[in-house]
Parts: structure tokens; sequence; C-alpha cells
């Protein structure tokens, strides 16, 4: 890899461990300020929190610990702690509408004006977000620096995931998306420890905003994308680039010549035969296609049905019985194998590992229900949850993949920001599903039937692993039409 390649991964990388400490804010907060009111919780039989109480950052009722009394001595001073608890609940349902709102204008921005300075304004603007509720403790300014941070959160994604794959060969586009996910586990997983450590809310703010606000100066000489300097005619900066060493160059010169071809191809498929050059067909007829909108509800139903399933299980990880920064210590543990994806999509392609992933991720929701009714071990109860998650993780990872495969150039990003919005909607039903910090019955019923459902829809859709992209309708109708699997093909196979 050249220098520059180098340069865009671990800077990105750092950025993605760091965005997970302010992602899961509002799971720490929760945690910590459930001693403001013992004994508040949903009855038993109706949620697992009732049926599993937390253990291990919990004092007995009556008794109150050393952090637990720092914690209140915090809202006697005004570190707003106990004092506007009520309104911390707030906090996640705004952070999601803020994931919402980012992506309605985060490719919009990106495209305009670049994805490097929005993606450094983004991080900067989030940093500042995570520290300032520790020297401004105010309910209002909490609430609305979480939907703040959800929007950079969302934009930080779009630009991140973009300018990774874009300094990527074709050949090797499968990894920069799980080498961001794997770094995002890791964050979790540090993000543990150090909200355990935290005494206080300030420290906590401190402690989980900090190590962005320090690292930004490292992210200023992050690259541009090459494909949009050569879009904008910035060759000024990518002669700048191509000097910096022999390696530089040659990438450039693969980069820009693949770009430069795709650019081409998707002019030509922009022009139909029947229609004069220079006049685009009309984007409504594309999307009325019966094909189009087959594969667009498909693939928007899945991606609704793995944000509910995700970050339900992911944002309540505390409602399983054990404690919660040791399960949240695991949730980021359960999502490192999301590195051994690429492997399978390369053996076995996308649509068998989409339908794999979702029938394991139903099953193992649907076990853990089952054991929950019937007081199973929490830990059994919070692994089974985990796996699902995971499972739901790799749909997630897939769809970003599958769906540039499944529509034509002509109508791809419309089509791919409409399943965007289908992804975060799901995010924010969540709120509607579950309350009081505790995942309800009625709740994992649909994380575990939704994706079963998904499962069977998947048999709609074709198996694109090895085909070229469709340019145009007519490309998508010639690609192979999907079959359901048979046992003789898998036995040839084999």
């Amino acid at each position: 890899m050249s220098p520059l390649q180098l340069s865009v991964y671990w800077r990105l990388s750092l950025i993605f461990f760091f965005t997970s400490f302010l992602f899961f804010l509002d799971v720490f907060t929760a945690a910590a300020t459930a001693s403001c009111h013992h004994g508040n919780r949903t009855g038993a039989g109706e949620t697992f929190q009732g049926i599993f109480p937390p253990e291990s950052n919990q004092s007995q009722p009556g008794e109150v610990s050393e952090s637990e009394a720092d914690w209140r001595n915090d809202s006697r001073k005004g570190d707003s702690v106990c004092v506007w608890t009520d309104w911390l609940s707030y906090g996640q349902t705004l952070y999601l509408i803020g994931l919402l709102l980012g992506s309605l204008f985060g490719g919009a921005l990106s495209d305009r004006y670049g994805k490097r300075p929005v993606l450094l304004v983004c991080v900067c603007v989030q940093a500042v977000c995570g520290v300032l509720p520790a020297a401004l403790p105010q309910p209002l300014l909490f609430l609305a620096l979480r939907c703040l941070t959800g929007i950079c959160c969302c934009c930080i994604n779009i630009c991140s995931f973009s300018l990774a794959v874009e300094w990527t060969p074709p050949a090797a586009r499968l990894w920069p998306p799980a080498l961001l996910s794997f770094c995002f586990s890791l964050g979790t997983m540090a993000g543990a420890p150090l909200a355990w450590l935290s005494p206080s809310m300030r420290q906590l703010h401190l402690s989980l905003a900090l190590p962005q606000l320090i690292c930004l100066p490292l992210y200023i000489s992050i690259p541009e994308s090459p494909r949009w300097l050569l879009l904008r005619r910035k060759m000024d900066v990518l002669d700048r680039y191509r000097g910096n060493s022999n390696a530089d160059k040659h990438c450039l010169d693969l980069l820009l010549h693949t770009a430069w071809s795709d650019m081409q191809k998707a002019a030509k498929a922009g022009e139909e035969p029947s229609q004069p050059a220079g006049h685009a067909p009309c984007d409504i007829i594309h999307l009325r296609h019966p094909t189009i909108l087959l594969r667009l509800s498909v693939m928007s139903y899945l991606n609704f049905a793995s944000a509910l399933t995700y970050y339900g299980i992911c944002l309540n990880i505390g409602s399983f019985g054990v404690g919660v920064y040791s399960a949240q210590f695991f949730s980021g543990l359960s999502e490192a194998p999301c590195l051994l994806v690429p492997f399978l999509l390369a053996r076995w392609g996308r649509r068998p590992i989409s339908m794999l992933a979702l029938f394991l991720s139903g099953a193992a929701c649907l076990l853990s229900l089952l054991l929950s009714r019937y007081n199973g071990e929490p830990v059994l109860v919070m692994s089974l949850a985990l796996l699902g998650k995971l499972c739901m993780l790799t749909v997630v990872f897939v769809s970003l993949l599958y769906g540039i495969e499944l529509f034509p150039t002509v109508v791809r990003q419309r089509c791919l920001s409409l399943v965007s919005l289908c992804f975060r909607v799901g995010c924010l039903v969540n709120t509607l599903v579950t309350a009081n910090g505790a995942i309800s019955l009625a709740a994992m019923i649909l994380y575990s039937g939704g994706p079963m459902v998904g499962c069977g829809l998947c048999l709609l859709l074709p198996e694109t692993g090895g085909v070229p992209l469709p340019d145009s309708v007519e490309d998508c109708d010639r690609q192979p039409r999907p079959r359901p699997p048979s046992l003789r093909g898998l036995w040839r196979r084999r």
C-alpha cells in the first residue's frame, strides 16, 4: 500500500475507535444514574430487566455504594445527575433523530464540499459536543448536543466509508468496511472500562470525549477522495499527491484510471438509444419498474429489520441481567468476527450469507426470549442476544455491498438513499418498542420475527457475486433469475 492509503486507513480507524465512545454515552449514563431511583423498574415477566435485574454495578436497596455516593454528591454540586434524571431518557431518542437527519443531507454535503472537509468539521463538532456537558451541565443543552452528535456521527460514517473505499483498488473494496467496523468494536470494548472508572458525570463526559479532541491534529492530513478531486478538476491537488512518492503516484494512476472508466460508463448509461443525446431519462420511470420496486422493497425491509434488531440489542445491553459495563465490553467483543465476512462473501456469495445470517439472528433472539421466560442463566440469555446482534451486523455489512450491485447506475444513489432512510427509521422505532431502559416482550418478538421474515424475502433477490454492475433496468432484467437453493446444487458445489 502507498503512504497515502496507509494515512487514510489508520486515521479513519482512529476516528471510528473514538466515535464509539460517544455513541454509547446514553448507555453508560443510564447505568450510572440507575442508583437515583432504586426499585423503579417494570414488573417481572414483562421485560428482560424485570426477570434478571442487573447484578454487578448496583448496590442492594437501602445501601449506597461509594461510586453512587459520588454521583449523588455531583447532583448537589450542580453536576446534574439525579436532579434531571428524567431528561436523560430522551437523550437516546434525540441521538437517533440526529442519525436520521444526518442521513438526509450528509451525502449531499460531502458531494458538494468534499468528504475531507465535512469529515473534519463533524469530528471537531462531535468532540466539542462531548466535552461541553462537563462544563455546562444543563438538561436542555445536553439533549441538543446529543442530537447534534448524532448528526455528526452519521456524516462521519458516510464520509469515512466513502473515503476508505475510494482509496482502495476495486479488488479489495470489501475490506475497508470490515476494518472500520472492527475498529468501532474495539472502541466499544475500550469505552466500557473508561466509563466504569469514571466516578462522576463530569468525568464520564471528559473521559469519553477528550481522546477524540486530543487526536484532532492527526486528522488534518487526511487526503481528499481522488474521485471527487477528478470530478471537480482539482488537478493541482492530485499532482501534489502524486509528488509524495512513487508508490502514491502508482496508486493514484490506478485509482483515477478506474474512476475515469466508471464515470464514462455511467455517463453512457444515462442516455437511452431511443432518445436524443444529452436527454437523460426520467428517474421516476425507472423507479416504477417492477424489478426495481421489488428490489427496493426487499432491501428497505432488510435494512429496517437490521437496524431494529441490531440497535435494539446494542443500546439496551443492560437489560439482560448482566452488569452494564461488562455486558458492553462483551458486546464489542462479539462483533470481532466481522473481519471474516469478506472471506465468506468471496466463498459463498451475497444472498446465501444474508439468508444464513438472518436465520441465525432470528433463531438466537427467539432462544434468548424463551430462556428469559423460563428463568435461564442471564449470561446465556445475553450470549444468545449478542449472537443475534453479530449476525445482524453481518447483514448490515453485506447490505452495503449488495445494494450497490442490485440497482442500476441511473437510479443507484436514489435507491441507496431510500434504503438508508429506512435503516435510520428502524433505529428510531427502537425508542417506541423499548421503554425505561428495558427490552419488552413485544420488542424481543420483533427482534426475532423481523429477521426470519427477511430470510424468506432474500429468495426474491438474485445472486450478484461476480456479476458486472448493472447500468440500466435492462441489465437488471438480464441478471440471473433468483432461484431457491437446492440440496443437489449444494452437494455438487462440495
